[in-house]
């Protein structure tokens, strides 16, 4: 028996007890992290404790060998849950999608930063240059260069503005990236240079309140970023996006987008931005329509941890609490997502826009 089989061997042994010990498996697409129990030919098992055992084999192992030929036992490895629980009790791993969940983290933590980053261009077509960051292939469209940099055709023959384009490849430029999309494995970067204007002239050329024409710069899961003049943008929290449940920007809107958003906040020169603001409120007289007691229909649009969030009409939703289902699996059986059912208000608060609901089983 091997080295590496004898470190195995305890692992096996114990591994239905810590299966059996683990009363919250992780979900799949989690990130998990462990030391590595061992390494055979085309498996590699990691500890993850309460957990049980994982497992990288078969696909996941080919496409992650060159880590795993660097990887010891007793090693602390990052993995991704692709299977919670496979035929033979093990957590199945991946090394590979746990690397590219860290650096789609990383890109929206460059786009909230507006990190500055050095780049090659790898190669142009005629809307833009090809660049590579981290593995993954981005985009820099020909709007979002410099001055520079930007090829000015007078007749806007695509083929020499594609000329020019190609002679940016192979040198390194500076840029910011604007936009991620992990689904669809897309980066969108910039060249234009971000924060440009002091902070002084920022914050004596915007007030509270100022309601301002812009345009889409930038797409993220907490907010867009909207272009108000060459160096300046603000940032559209996702919660000031609509008062309706808002869970993906890259749904409503698209990159130039135009729109008119109002300023609600100025800190550090840093704007704050609001398109919900400039529509009405719709709790504002939800008052008239609503109260404790009334029986209402509303359309499951979300599932929580506390319950089910239930819309009675765009921008006024309530939450019906898991407890009154005993578990999250039950809440899910009888309340699916897009379907209509009947509730009573429990609770209705308009001013601080609460409300509760309880569920009405149809008799």
């Amino acid at each position: 028996m091997t080295e590496t089989e004898k470190i195995v061997e305890v692992p096996l042994s114990l591994m239905a007890t810590l299966m059996k010990d683990a009363k919250n498996p992780p979900e799949i697409d989690t990130l998990v992290e462990g030391p590595v129990l061992g390494i055979e030919k085309s498996y590699v098992y990691v500890d993850l404790g309460q957990f049980g055992t994982g497992v990288i084999y078969g696909r996941e192992f080919i496409n992650a060998r060159d880590v795993i030929k660097k990887l010891n036992v007793g090693d602390i490895v990052t993995a991704k849950v692709v299977e919670r629980e496979n035929d033979d009790g093990y957590v199945e791993l991946s090394l590979k999608e746990a690397r590219q969940a860290i650096i789609w983290s990383e890109a929206e933590e460059a786009i909230k930063t507006k990190q500055a980053l050095e780049l090659l261009v790898k190669d142009a077509n005629k809307g833009g240059l090809i660049i590579d960051w981290q593995g993954i292939q981005g985009f820099l469209p020909a709007s979002q260069l410099k001055s520079e940099h930007y090829p000015r055709i007078e007749d806007g023959d695509k083929d020499k503005i594609l000329g020019e384009l190609k002679k940016l490849i192979g040198k390194r430029i500076a840029v910011t990236i604007i936009s991620a999309s992990p689904k669809e494995g897309k980066l969108i970067f910039s060249e234009k240079e971000q924060g440009v204007k002091e902070k002084r002239e920022i914050s004596g050329k915007y007030s509270l309140g100022d309601e301002l024409d812009g345009s889409i710069s930038g797409l993220v899961d907490f907010g867009v970023f909207v272009k108000l003049e060459d160096g300046i943008e603000g940032l559209v929290h996702i919660s000031e996006i609509g008062w309706g449940l808002v869970e993906d920007p890259r749904k409503l809107f698209k990159l130039h987008d135009k729109v008119r958003v109002k300023v609600i906040d100025i800190k550090d020169g840093k704007i704050s931005l609001s398109i919900k603001a400039l529509k009405d409120n719709p709790w504002k007289d939800a008052e008239n329509r609503y109260r404790k007691g009334d029986h209402v229909t509303g359309v499951v649009i979300k599932w929580n941890h506390y319950g089910a969030l239930v819309s009675l009409e765009e921008g006024i939703a309530g939450l019906v609490h898991v407890s009154e289902f005993g578990s999250e699996e039950k809440l899910k059986k009888v309340l699916e997502l897009g379907r209509t059912y009947s509730f009573t208000i429990t609770l209705f608060d308009p001013k601080e826009q609460k409300m509760t609901l309880a569920y009405s089983v149809k008799k």
